[in-house]
């Protein structure tokens, strides 16, 4: 428990700062119902909700949008760094230090952009705090807080007392159902040195799928549908199969036991394991992106209806209201089974290569006989 403890730690706040250069993708939500057609802006809703912001948009009071305004940090080429509120974006009208939002169908659309000497639309660098970025650390912080919190109850219990119940008792079987099903099984006689890390990647997945799913603040966001996100998740488990991978595993990798032609005089299987090394961490960083992805998209539409269908009279709207209302709720349940079952697999998965880097010959001539 200390070694998970320290683990989540570090690797926590590594995610949270290697997600610092998530962009603005979707820009700004604007309205989402278009004032003059009083059409509903269906694209808007689904990408301005999945997209990243420089601004957390809450709620619609009237013709009052709620939001919570982000610090944009960035750094000009030309004028150095600059640090403000997004807000001040919209009260100076737009542009603010010479810095705007791209507008939508240009090249840099719902990103920070600035004007160079020739009027030409460049990117400064930006790290700014954005919607999911803001959202990463919350999450981050609720669990380090949970981690943190039962390790230290295990460290004020006596060793005679009776086994937990409540929620300790619910973090230690989601603890030991991991450990023992996922990473002791599958990495194999050295799974101890990368269950700190197998354990984290898990809760971390968990917990930003359950906090999207929530629909008001702090919730909503979308983090793991997201691919900067799962590209950043993708690479660590990418680093600890290759960093730590034994002689065996690179012997294999570079002259595997297959029939000699197909090694000289063209390295073909060199070159097929050597690029398999790079498309298991890509599968894995697609496989939960489009899996979070796809779920939001799905609800989202499924609410657009209530509103696509009210100009078609009451009869036609009502059962669309009915059938959007019983298939979100179906969708919602669903989705808190993907919640799990994404961060179940990417870890699963990820112990799998982990398992298989670290093969050593005498256990591979063991299974050979």
């Amino acid at each position: 428990m200390k070694e998970l403890r320290y683990s989540i730690v570090g690797i926590t706040f590594a995610l949270i700062f290697c997600g610092l250069p998530v962009r603005a993708q979707e820009g700004i939500v604007a309205d989402s119902i278009n004032q003059q057609t009083n059409e509903v802006d269906v694209k808007e809703i689904v990408f301005g909700h999945i997209g990243d912001s420089y601004e957390w948009h809450m709620t619609d009071i009237g013709d009052k949008s709620i939001v919570i305004p982000l610090p944009i940090i960035v750094y000009s080429s030309m004028s150095g760094w600059h640090t403000f509120l997004s807000s001040r974006l919209e009260e100076h009208g737009g542009t603010y230090e010479g810095f705007s939002i791209a507008p939508a169908g240009t090249k840099y659309e719902g990103k920070l952009i600035e004007k160079d000497a020739t009027g030409e639309a460049v990117r400064p660098f930006d790290i700014s705090i954005t919607k999911v970025t803001l959202s990463l650390f919350m999450n981050s912080a609720i669990l380090l807080a949970i981690i943190l919190g039962v390790a230290h109850w295990y460290r004020k219990r006596e060793q005679s007392a009776s086994a937990p119940g409540g929620f300790i008792g619910l973090m230690e079987m989601f603890i030991m159902m991991v450990h023992d099903d996922v990473i002791k099984s599958c990495v194999g006689p050295n799974y101890k040195k990368f269950a700190p890390y197998l354990l984290t990647a898990f809760f971390f997945i968990f917990i930003n799928n359950i906090m999207g799913l929530i629909p008001i603040f702090p919730g909503g966001a979308n983090v793991t549908g997201n691919i900067a996100i799962t590209m950043v998740l993708a690479i660590c488990t990418f680093l600890v199969v290759n960093l730590f991978g034994t002689r065996t595993y690179w012997r294999e990798v570079f002259w595997p036991d297959v029939p000699w032609w197909l090694k000289v005089p063209i390295p073909m299987m060199p070159f097929i394991e050597l690029f398999g090394l790079f498309t298991k961490p890509f599968a894995l960083m697609i496989r939960l992106f489009a899996n979070m992805l796809a779920g939001h998209m799905a609800i989202l539409v499924l609410t657009s209806l209530v509103f696509i269908s009210a100009s078609m009279g009451p009869a036609i709207n009502g059962s669309l209201t009915v059938a959007s209302v019983v298939f979100n709720v179906f969708m919602n349940i669903l989705e808190l089974l993907v919640a799990f079952i994404q961060a179940y697999v990417f870890t699963m998965l990820s112990a799998v290569f982990i398992g298989l880097a670290q093969e050593t010959k005498h256990e591979k001539e063991k299974i050979e006989i």
